[in-house]
């Protein structure tokens, strides 16, 4: 469609953040697409349409400051403009290739700045990861993953009373991972009779307690909430926020430049112990989700790639997707390693191919969910729509046009909800 929301306003409480869902400010920048999907034609010319409210009224004749760039490139345009009147509009161009044009306007009023953004799609159904598939990657993991396999998983359960309701019993567990490693989590089972398909719902990137996923559990599901740092998640203090700062501030590029110590080696293969766990569970029926957002949604993409015993899987805006894009000159995927050419040695680069989500994404099997925003700073739409696209399992997207690296609460809720009703389509015999 070719038309321009008929109010901006619809648009002004969706104003953009790249961390956090927004909060309604004072003053308002809305920046609208005059395609309602925010989709393009490559060679075709988008138009932004941009206005400002001050506690909600017109704010005539201020000036907006602009740059425009493709997805978390250097802006090849800075510009100002007067509003005419309460909006003016403006032509950004085009893109050759596919992928993601971006404006961002900046307004100061009283002394304060506001900033929007606006991403547009250029054939995004036609992108494609840059990374290229090792010949020995399937075997290298097989290899692995039989050897993990091996090690007697020694699980660790305690009862957390104080966090458990009248629906739902909370645990504090632990299980044997390589290299003498535990891998720890939150756990969350129904209380009722009956056997209920498992979850293994993994974190965003960082280290940090985890409260256990009571609500889904009553929804009837067992839910095993992950971390993947080798520590206990129900800690208190300023443990945490000291390894955050200290000894796991750089965690993601640890051994990069060796595929067999890399520091992911341990996660991807302790997340995939974490279905024979689920599974020893008396009150599972066999039938396991994945479930994550970011880095978690990373993990969720591998760890089902990894093991067939996966029956759906759910991920938003994954990191660690299309890690060399930067190499091809355009977004790479978080952390962002390769964006300092100083990083791109041979042996990092084979290392994180191996690693490499869209890699996973391209081995999935059974159905996948999907959601990425257009306006993520943090892992690039470039990426997450690339490695969408390299997915062939049955898969459906949730897209989020106005979205950064967060999601509305319906939208997640949707999310779930898909995850849910495939694991429930086809349930198998109770144990």
């Amino acid at each position: 469609m070719r038309h321009y929301v008929s109010t901006l306003i619809l648009a002004l409480v969706t104003a953009l953040t790249a961390i956090a869902q927004p909060r309604m400010t004072k003053v308002q920048l809305a920046i609208v697409p005059d395609h309602s999907d925010a989709l393009y034609h490559c060679g075709e010319q988008a138009k932004m349409k941009i206005t400002v409210l001050d506690s909600g009224l017109a704010l005539d004749g201020t000036t907006i400051d602009y740059e425009l760039s493709n997805d978390l490139m250097p802006p090849h345009i800075s510009k100002s403009i007067a509003l005419k009147g309460n909006e003016t509009e403006i032509n950004i161009g085009t893109m050759e290739n596919p992928g993601f044009l971006r404006m961002k306007a900046t307004v100061n009023h009283e002394g304060k700045k506001y900033t929007a953004l606006s991403t547009v799609g250029f054939d995004v159904e036609q992108l494609q990861p840059t990374v290229s598939l090792p010949d020995d990657f399937r075997s290298f993991w097989e290899k692995n993953v039989e050897a993990a396999k091996k090690i007697e998983l020694k699980p660790i359960m305690t009862l957390l009373p104080e966090r458990c309701t009248d629906k739902v019993d909370v645990y504090h567990i632990s299980y044997q991972n390589i290299g003498n490693s535990r891998m720890y989590g939150m756990l969350t089972i129904p209380k009722a009779d009956g056997c209920y398909p498992g979850v293994l719902r993994f974190p965003g990137a960082g280290v940090g307690e985890k409260s256990g996923d009571v609500y889904h559990a009553g929804q009837g599901l067992i839910v095993l909430e992950l971390g993947i740092h080798g520590i206990p998640v129900n800690l208190s203090g300023s443990v945490y926020s000291d390894l955050n700062r200290g000894a796991l501030a750089s965690y993601p590029t640890y051994n990069l430049d060796n595929k067999d110590t890399y520091f992911y080696k341990r996660v991807y293969l302790g997340c995939v112990r974490g279905i024979d766990f689920l599974q020893s569970l008396p009150k599972c029926n066999g039938r396991i989700g994945t479930m994550g957002g970011s880095q978690g949604g990373a993990l969720s993409i591998v760890t089902s790639a990894l093991d067939s015993r996966v029956n759906a899987t759910a991920a938003y805006f994954p990191a660690l997707c299309d890690l060399e894009g930067y190499i091809h000159g355009r977004a790479g995927g978080w952390p962002h390693v390769f964006k300092n050419e100083s990083n791109r040695t041979p042996e990092k680069l084979n290392t994180a191919r191996y690693y490499d989500v869209a890699n996973f994404a391209r081995h999935l099997n059974a159905p996948v969910h999907y959601l990425f925003g257009y306006n993520d700073l943090t892992c690039a739409p470039t990426t997450t729509r690339a490695t969408y696209n390299a997915i062939t399992a049955p898969k459906t997207l949730i897209v989020g046009e106005n979205i950064g690296h967060w999601t509305f609460p319906e939208q997640i809720s949707s999310l779930w909800d898909q995850l849910i009703s495939s694991l429930k389509e086809k349930q198998e015999p109770s144990k």
